[in-house]
C-alpha cells in the first residue's frame, strides 16, 4: 500500500501511458462488473488509510456547494447567511463554490466542520458511487493525488490485468 504523495506522484507520472492503456481497456469493459471490483476494493483499501495523515484532497479541490448546504454550515457557524457567502463562496450565475484552496475548513489535515461539510467532500473520492467507467477523467485526475484511488487502481490493474505487462483486450480474457 502506497501513502507517500511523494512517491504517488513520482509513480503516478511513471505510470501514465500504462494508465492511458487501462482508461482505454475500462472504457470497453461492462460498467456493472468493474463497479463490483471497485466497491470490493474501495471497501478493502479506504479502512488502511488515514485521511488524516494526507488532507490533499481538502488542499486541492475545488468543491461545488449548493444553497442548502450554505444554509446549513451558515446557521452552524451562527453567520448570517450573507456574511457566510461573502467569506467562503465565490458565486457564478448558477453555481456557488467554496472560494479558497486549501480549504477554509481544513486545521491540522482535519476537518473542523466535518459533520456539516459539504456534499462534495462526503463523496470523495466516489469510488463507493456507480459508475467508474464513465468517470474515468475525473478519477485520474485525482490519481496522483489521492491515496485511496492510487490504491485503489492499482489493485484493480492487478484484478484485471494480473501481473501481465501486456494487458489483455477485454475482461474475458482474465476469466
Amino acid at each position: 500500500m502506497v501513502t507517500s504523495l511523494t512517491e504517488i506522484a513520482v509513480l503516478a507520472a511513471q505510470k501514465e501511458t500504462e494508465n492511458q492503456s487501462f482508461q482505454q481497456f475500462l472504457k470497453q469493459e461492462h460498467g456493472e462488473e468493474v463497479d463490483k471490483i471497485v466497491h470490493q476494493l474501495d471497501e478493502a483499501i479506504t479502512p488502511q488509510i488515514d485521511c488524516t495523515a494526507c488532507g490533499n484532497c481538502c488542499k486541492t479541490l475545488m468543491i461545488n456547494v449548493t444553497n442548502e448546504e450554505a444554509e446549513v454550515l451558515s446557521d452552524h457557524l451562527h453567520q448570517a447567511r450573507d456574511v457566510f457567502d461573502e467569506q467562503y463562496l465565490e458565486k457564478g450565475s448558477s453555481l456557488m463554490v467554496i472560494n479558497k484552496i486549501p480549504c477554509h475548513f481544513l486545521e491540522n489535515n482535519k476537518c473542523t466542520v466535518y459533520n456539516h461539510r459539504f456534499a462534495g467532500c462526503r463523496e470523495f473520492p466516489g469510488l463507493h458511487l456507480p459508475g467508474f467507467t464513465k468517470r474515468l477523467f475525473t478519477i485520474f485526475m485525482h490519481y496522483d493525488r489521492c491515496p485511496i484511488i492510487f490504491n485503489v487502481v492499482e489493485e484493480l490493474k492487478v484484478k484485471l490485468w494480473g501481473w501481465n505487462t501486456n494487458p489483455p483486450s477485454s475482461l474475458a480474457d482474465t476469466a
